[in-house]
Formats: structure tokens, C-alpha cells, sequence
């Protein structure tokens, strides 16, 4: 089988990308062909056998100055041509989408038909959603201005963004937002994606509050590939890793940690909050870890802590953590809830509450049999592994192909 897998950043950026880089050295390893299609980046570390990338745009930060940029981000001419040199070079069976909203767009869903129709092939489009962006303009549900949890826009009214400024505070993004919200569901375009994966029961609630999807959604939790790290001597601090950032509730934490200046906390990650990170005595920052160093630093916490303001999805964090036998202190938004199950794997506190996130945080340290509980629960938790997770979707691959 012949898979092209689609995102926006073909590097190490985040979770979507963790994500695709594991399922396709996974489906190579079962004995299939992969190629990937993006942006073209220095740090670029997939792709295909035409080189055949978009340029890379940055549309999160700077000014929208060049005159064809608003275009650009709505509908990508450049990268529908350039998916175009892939499809004819590599003639997939599967197209699987990840992130391509803004700067690849979804143009590239009307190259993938018009690709089908000229060569009478069957092609099957797939989309993981990896966040919010086919009923929310900033992907996120949330009003960056305000903090607010948000679904005005799940009924399809996208003039909400430009309302409320949803993207980034900036007036005209928002708008843009709003147009290819109402363009791409005028057009009804993802009606051509035959099946939408969610990586949680909370995100295809969501999505199938939109009747075109409803059809479609099907919930496969995250893979994760931890493994146990045996007669793993616990040591004195609770770690968070992850982006230092205000949807991650980082505010909220920080505060908490000033209060129990008792406790040794150690962060791992960057982001626009590392200097207010740096600030709290109680905190050691590590910075940005991976690999050996960042497994070690969860196998040995005492416990995490996952305190999210947004609507997180299945974060990899959290199964990272359980994975390596470290409780989750976790908040009570989106997905979370599926993955930390109270009293079992970790323990649950009232989203964007530093009160109740500093009673957890205390309760959990200072009960030491009620962790060592836990901790235990912990290690015997199995979540998917990539293996596992990748033989799922080549079910659902041959099904769609009509394999059986």
C-alpha cells in the first residue's frame, strides 16, 4: 500500500508531528511505501522523492504585509500544484491529512479529487484531528483574549472570530479566519474526507455536533511507546514538561508553586513564559529535553502535572507519563479525563483553579500511601502501542480500498 502523509511542518514541532513521524517509520517497517508532503523547512526531516514542498510561511507571528498573503493562507495555489507533483510521481492509495489549515490549506483536497478523476484511481483521504480547526477558525476553542472556553462556532457562525479576535488578538487574521471557515463549508469541501479520525470521545463529540461529520468520526487514542523503566528509585520533585505557555495553565501552576515553596518542582520545555518560569525559586528549568534525558526526568518524578486551560485532545504527555509509571496530576478539560482517571492513574483537578491544583499537588506529596497506590496503577496501565495503534488504521485503510 502506497500512503502519502500530509502536514504543515515536516520537523520536529509538536505532538501532529511526533505523530506522523512514528506512524510512517511504522508503516514502513509492516511493508509499506510512505512518502510525506509539507512545507519545506532547514530542519526539514521527511518528504518525498520530488522535493516537491511548499514554502514555508509562518502565519502565527509578524505582520500580514504581502498583498497575495491573505489569499495564500485561504486557498494555496502553490501548494495544490506542488501536492500535484507528488500524487503523479508517487500515486498513493491513502492520503492521510494532519494539520494543513493555513499554510498548506485545503486546496490541496481539490487536487487530491481532481488527481482521482484524471487517473480513474482510487485514492482515500484520510484526517487525523489533532485540534479543533475544522469548527474552530483558531483551532483551539478558546478566546485568546479572555482566557474563555469557547463553541460559538461549532453551529457554523465563524463571524464569531473576527467578533471576539480570536487569532492572536489581530483583527484581520481573524477575518481571514472567518472567511475560510464560511468558504470551505459553503463548498462543503470535507465532505471528501472519507474518515476523520479523533483522538478522543471529547473531540468527536465535538466534531459531530457539524451533521457533515457526524458520519465520519471515528475516536483511536494516541499511541504511546514508553517503555518500563524497572526498579525506577522515585526522587523528591514534581515535573512538569511541556510548552511554557497561558493555555497550558502554566499561569496557574506558577502561582501554585510559589505557595509550596516546600516542594522541589523541575519544568522541561520553552515557550513565551520561560522567563516567568525562571523567576519562581522553587523551580529548576531543564529546558527543552528529549530522547533519554526526558524519559529519565518522568520515570523519576514523584508525579506530574498536566494543569491545561484549553481543550486539550489526547495529549502524548500524559500517556508519556503514565506510561513510565508516574501519576498524572491532570485538569478536568477536553480529553484529559479519558486518559487521568481519578484515583486510579493520577488525580483530577478543576481546570484554571490554583486552589484546587495546589490541594491536589499537596494531597498527592504528602500521602504516601495513596501514591505508592497510584504509582502502581500506573505500571500496569497499557495504552496502544504504534505497532498496535498503526494496525488499526491499516484495517481501516484496506476496508476503505475495499481490501475485505
Amino acid at each position: 500500500m502506497k500512503i502519502l502523509i500530509v502536514n504543515k511542518f515536516l520537523y520536529p514541532n509538536g505532538g501532529s508531528e511526533t505523530y506522523i513521524f512514528e506512524i510512517g517509520k511504522q508503516f514502513v517497517n509492516a511493508g509499506h511505501e510512505v512518502q510525506y508532503f509539507g512545507m519545506d523547512h532547514k530542519n526539514r526531516s521527511v518528504g518525498n522523492h520530488v522535493e516537491s514542498y511548499t514554502t514555508e510561511m509562518d502565519f502565527h507571528t509578524g505582520k500580514i504585509q504581502k498583498l497575495l498573503y491573505p489569499v495564500r493562507i485561504i486557498y494555496s495555489l502553490e501548494a495544490r500544484n506542488k501536492i500535484k507533483k507528488v500524487l503523479e510521481d508517487f500515486e498513493p492509495d491513502i492520503v492521510h491529512l494532519n494539520n494543513f489549515n493555513f499554510q498548506l490549506t485545503p486546496s490541496i483536497i481539490y487536487e487530491i479529487i481532481s488527481y482521482k478523476k484524471r487517473r480513474q484511481k482510487q485514492v482515500v483521504i484520510y484526517y487525523t484531528a489533532h485540534d479543533y480547526q475544522l469548527i474552530c477558525p483558531n483551532h483551539m476553542m478558546i478566546v485568546p483574549s479572555t482566557g474563555e472556553k469557547c463553541g460559538r462556532c461549532l453551529s457554523g457562525e465563524f463571524n464569531n472570530c473576527s467578533r471576539f479576535r480570536c487569532i492572536h488578538d489581530s483583527k484581520i487574521k481573524s477575518v481571514l479566519g472567518s472567511m475560510e471557515g464560511y468558504l470551505y463549508r459553503y463548498l462543503k469541501t470535507y465532505r471528501y474526507i472519507e474518515t476523520i479520525i479523533c483522538p478522543s470521545d471529547f473531540m468527536k463529540r465535538k466534531l459531530d455536533s457539524n451533521s457533515l461529520f457526524k458520519e465520519k468520526t471515528i475516536t483511536i487514542h494516541n499511541f504511546v511507546n514508553a517503555k518500563k523503566y524497572e526498579n525506577k528509585q522515585k526522587k523528591d520533585y514534581v515535573l512538569y514538561f511541556g510548552r511554557y505557555s497561558e493555555e497550558k495553565g502554566i499561569a496557574t501552576l506558577l502561582k501554585v508553586c510559589r505557595e509550596l515553596d516546600d516542594i522541589s518542582f523541575i519544568f522541561a520545555g520553552s515557550g513565551p513564559l520561560e522567563s516567568e518560569v525562571n523567576k519562581v525559586k522553587n523551580i529548576q528549568n531543564m529546558g527543552f529535553l528529549r530522547g533519554d534525558d526526558l524519559v529519565k526526568l518522568i520515570s523519576e518524578a514523584r508525579f506530574s502535572i498536566y494543569p491545561s486551560e484549553w481543550y486539550e485532545n489526547c495529549p502524548f504527555s500524559i500517556m508519556e507519563s503514565i506510561g513510565y509509571g508516574t501519576p498524572v496530576v491532570g485538569a478536568d478539560i477536553g480529553g484529559i479525563p479519558e486518559l487521568v482517571i481519578d484515583g486510579s492513574t493520577g488525580v483530577l483537578f478543576n481546570s484554571g483553579s490554583s486552589e484546587d491544583l495546589r490541594e491536589k499537588i499537596r494531597m498527592l506529596w504528602s500521602q504516601e500511601k495513596l501514591l505508592d497506590k497510584i504509582t502502581e496503577n500506573c505500571k500496569e496501565k497499557q495504552f496502544d502501542t504504534v505497532e498496535e495503534y498503526c494496525n488499526r488504521l491499516l484495517y481501516l485503510y484496506k476496508r476503505s480500498l475495499g481490501g475485505f
